[in-house]
């Protein structure tokens, strides 16, 4: 699955306007899903119980004026004109804004991070700055107060964790409440008492199956999603057009900020409790921002301005006309909604697409929360799970098994629990506020930090936007025995989660910068190392980027062989969305060539997609190899490396270019009756969970008469090391809280930290190796 080649290719491909218009098109069903459904519900929270729809119709056009400016004010002018422009390289969403933050005040989170990772290509600022403190001085103060203030640091983290745990928490709520609200047209042909027993049911139905369908991925339907939503907006522009010509003409003089005043004047704090409900009308907005990478800021904007925000207007302008002149409408809860204002002609097909609408916005959530997920747990703020990649071309379509089966028990318990939209508007519009009110936050620190800009555009930035989120915010949390207590809940176990692991792993990795052995001791060994050298290769994983890690020698310590070519291999993640191919590997030599010891770190972005185990192999060999052929850090490497210095240490990786078709050139495909040595011939996970067929490969000497004697020699033992097999030398940890720690850190690390960690994966490309090539090193880290 050569989905990284796919992801290059499909970004060279968003230049033309043709490529442009298909991109606003398909946008439709992944972007706009979740936002476009909103009419189905955001009337009938209105009026759920805190105001009544009276003979004056203040309070409708009231509610209207809110809806009209909050969906202008918020997704238009927030999200389209402002947000859309702060991109990571591309990427949207919290992390993004977070990443951006992070690289502009050199204030890293992963604590494997180095200097050498700022010359990454993706590492670069806005308007092509590349060093933190290059551009303008006006942010210099904002830089400094994150530089020098720990305690800000971990505030900015959990603020952006926050964040995430509550777009997590929206993937819970917004399935339920989509759903429900769809099929709630049910209530219109079965009586009050009957329709709770019939609509819960349905409901439920509807999620287990769409929750049951996700190992199948989008792609295979994914082509019918932009068509249903394109034909819902189309139905909601169409019934709303026509509600405003035969009801109520006049409901146009209602988009006047002067009604909103009037509302508020007359219902008090029944209408401030009202907005709540109100809010519910953008939710989704921050999908724009989020599925940023996955299209365009030119496709997004052009949906959203042309198709979406006019279609949304006239739904809720149609539903008002609709309901200013029926007054003798019962003060319900389930009758002042949507069906009630479509044409019952139309009724059951509309009822019908509003279904599937339902089941795309659903899908479009889901798949983010995966996809957020999966960021999380790259930058080591989530435990390690399984990511399967459901489609060999499209990239960042992946499901995750055990994530969605508790998003499945999640909604189906508050869909059942609740049983209403009400209280399932409630608990979903707090969340949907805490994500915006977090990106504003952010992006207020990002103006002044990454673009340079006046300090007065931060704080005009975070006044305006932030003073609306904030009276919606507090209308949702004043609700919190209503429902909104839910995404609260959520968010804090969610977030308890995240920092534990992410608290666990920066004191694990504390403990092996600690405890590793210097290089000197290794190199005082002598080329064999004390130890009888057997054929093959050894591939030793360890966090650390420098040093030689605690487990080595600890293993050298009770067994008396190793392998003749051993190679420190660190996989780490860098806080940028993608690395370059060409950019992906570090490799370097640690000690004289005779040692044949190798350091090789491999970087991948937060989206970036880690190969299977087999590509993995032949990558890392070709990147040895193509180091070895390059003589790169040839001179004086005895002496060099016997300083063990870590910064020097750095100093001394290279940079080993690994485009698409470079491994070709050292290895070759075996035939099936051939065997090329003991290999590791794991079994990979592809796509839906299938374990493809695995190609043999075989080594291959570079034939260049350039190659001096030494090299030769040099890359003759790597070929026989690799054709006798290799060998995955992985650390198996028990954490302990070190004595003397206090009462939460004992809780945190010897509970919560080792249950996450003994029940998270391993290493990506370590999950398929099968278990006759695998050592485990045992120890106990006192951290």
């Amino acid at each position: 699955m050569d989905l990284e080649a796919a992801h290059y290719d499909t970004l060279r491909k968003r230049d033309s306007w043709r490529s442009v218009l298909l991109l606003a098109y398909q946008s439709l069903g992944v972007v706009y899903g979740d936002l476009s459904i909103s009419p189905l519900y955001v009337f009938k929270n209105a009026f759920a119980d805190d105001i009544e729809h009276s003979e004056g119709n203040e309070e409708i056009y009231g509610v209207l004026s809110f809806v009209f400016w909050t969906l202008t004010v918020i997704p238009l002018l927030k999200y389209v004109f402002i947000v859309l422009q702060a991109h990571d390289n591309g990427e949207g969403g919290t992390f993004a804004l977070y990443s951006l933050i992070c690289r502009h005040a050199r204030i890293g989170f992963l604590p494997s991070g180095q200097v050498i990772d700022e010359e990454l290509s993706a590492y670069k600022k806005g308007d092509g700055e590349v060093g933190p403190t290059s551009g303008s001085s006006r942010g210099s103060w904002i830089r400094a107060l994150l530089e020098k203030s720990r305690v800000l640091q971990k505030v900015l983290l959990i603020f952006a964790l926050l964040g995430t745990c509550m777009v997590i928490g929206d993937g819970v709520l917004t399935p339920a409440v989509s759903v429900f609200s769809a099929v709630s047209g049910l209530e219109l042909y079965i009586s009050k008492e009957q329709h709770r027993y019939v609509e819960v049911p349905v409901a439920c139905l509807i999620l287990v199956c769409l929750f049951a369908l996700q190992h199948y991925g989008t792609h295979r339907v994914g082509f019918l999603f932009a068509p249903i939503v394109a034909t819902w907006l189309m139905c909601i522009s169409i019934i709303g057009v026509y509600n405003i010509a035969r009801w109520d003409p006049h409901v146009l003089r209602a988009l006047s900020p002067y009604y909103m005043y009037q509302f508020l004047k007359k219902t008090r704090r029944g209408g401030w409790m009202s907005l709540g409900g109100i809010l519910l009308c953008i939710t989704g907005s921050e999908a724009m921002y989020a599925d940023l990478g996955h299209f365009s800021q030119t496709s997004i904007k052009i949906a959203f301005s042309f198709l979406v925000y006019p279609a949304l207007v006239l739904a809720y302008m149609g539903q008002a006309a609709y309901l200013s002149q029926h007054h003798d409408i019962e003060k319900t809860s389930y009758k002042i909604g949507f069906y009630v204002s479509v044409p019952e002609q139309v009724r059951w097909p509309v009822f019908v697409i509003a279904v599937l609408a339902a089941v795309v916005g659903s899908q479009a959530v889901i798949t983010g929360t995966f996809s957020i997920i999966k960021q999380c747990s790259a930058l080591e703020c989530f435990p390690r799970v399984k990511i399967v990649h459901t489609s060999s071309s499209v990239h960042g379509q992946i499901y995750i098994p055990e994530i969605n089966w508790i998003l499945m028990l999640l909604c189906l318990s508050v869909t059942i629990g609740f049983h209403d939209t009400k209280r399932l508007g409630n608990a979903s519009g707090l969340a949907v506020i805490t994500v915006m009110l977090v990106t504003t936050c952010l992006m207020a620190i990002v103006i002044s930090l990454c673009w340079h800009k006046n300090p007065i555009f931060s704080i005009t930035f975070l006044l305006f936007f932030g003073s609306i989120e904030a009276f919606y915010f507090s209308a949702s949390l004043i609700k919190f025995l209503e429902g909104a207590w839910v995404p609260i809940a959520l968010s804090l176990i969610f977030l308890l989660v995240m920092y534990v692991w992410h608290y666990g792993t920066l004191k694990k990795y504390e403990f092996d910068v600690q405890n590793k052995v210097s290089i000197r001791w290794l190199l005082n060994l002598g080329p064999s190392l004390g130890i009888v050298r057997v054929r093959g290769i050894g591939l030793i994983h360890t966090e650390l980027v420098s040093g030689i890690p605690a487990i080595f020698s600890h293993f050298v310590t009770n067994l008396p062989a190793f392998h003749q070519v051993l190679v420190f291999l660190c996989v780490k993640s860098v806080p940028v969305p993608y690395v370059q191919p060409e950019e992906r590997f570090l490799v370097g030599r640690i000690g004289p060539k005779e040692y044949r010891l190798y350091r090789v770190i491999v970087r991948y972005g937060y989206r970036d997609i880690q190969k299977d185990d087999l590509e993995f192999e032949k990558e890392l060999v070709s990147s040895i190899a193509e180091f070895i052929r390059s003589g790169i850090n040839n001179s004086d490497s005895s002496t060099n490396h016997l300083n063990d210095d870590p910064e020097k240490t750095t100093e001394k990786l290279a940079v080993i270019g690994t485009p698409f078709g470079l491994s070709e050139e050292y290895c070759e495909a075996v035939p099936d009756n051939e065997s090329p040595g003991p290999s590791s011939n794991g079994n990979a996970v592809g796509i839906n969970g299938l374990v493809p067929k695995r190609k043999r490969v075989r080594f291959l000497l570079p034939k260049s008469p350039e190659l001096d004697s030494a090299a030769r020699e040099e890359l003759r033992d790597l070929e026989e090391a690799r054709e006798a097999g290799m060998s995955f030398i992985l650390g198996h940890s028990y954490t302990r809280a070190k004595s003397g720690s206090g009462f939460i850190k004992r809780v945190a690390i010897n509970f919560g930290y080792e249950f996450l960690r003994r029940n998270s994966r391993g290493p990506a490309y370590a999950a398929n190796i099968p278990h006759a090539s695998t050592l485990e090193v045992g120890m106990v880290y006192h951290v």
